[in-house]
């Protein structure tokens, strides 16, 4: 059974879900997708130099990966690997800022005085 395949393809998919219920909504953003480009660019070069077969560092039980490598003799999970660690981690980043935030700093509420606000916490 191809394990490494089964749990790549899981990890995408727990990012996906932890996406969704996020609701950070980052995969709907340039911004997200240009650092995915970013991090599969280099990605590429360091993972093909580390596999490639011709004279291996890390090798990989044919009997737990599909066996498809592209470019430059990288496993395709290892993408799926990557593309789930680095979108986990700006997932849980964007949650983690927005639960900092105060309900003034999403929208003002009306009849809000933000000087008065201001004088507090400063402590004038």
């Amino acid at each position: 059974m191809p394990e490494y395949t089964v749990l790549a393809v899981v990890a995408v998919v727990a990012t996906v879900v932890l996406e969704r219920w996020s609701g950070t909504r980052v995969f709907a953003t340039l911004q997200f997708w240009l650092a995915m480009a970013i991090v599969f660019a280099f990605q590429m070069i360091v993972d093909g130099w580390l596999t490639k077969l011709s004279a291996p560092i890390v090798i990989y039980n044919p009997e737990h990966h599909l066996g498809l490598r592209w470019p430059w003799d990288v496993p395709v999970e290892d993408y799926l690997f990557g593309f789930a660690m680095v979108a986990g981690t700006i997932i849980l980043w964007e949650r983690a800022k927005r639960l900092r935030q105060t309900p003034a700093e999403h929208e003002p509420t009306a009849g809000h005085d933000d000087d008065e606000e201001d004088r507090w916490t400063q402590g004038r």
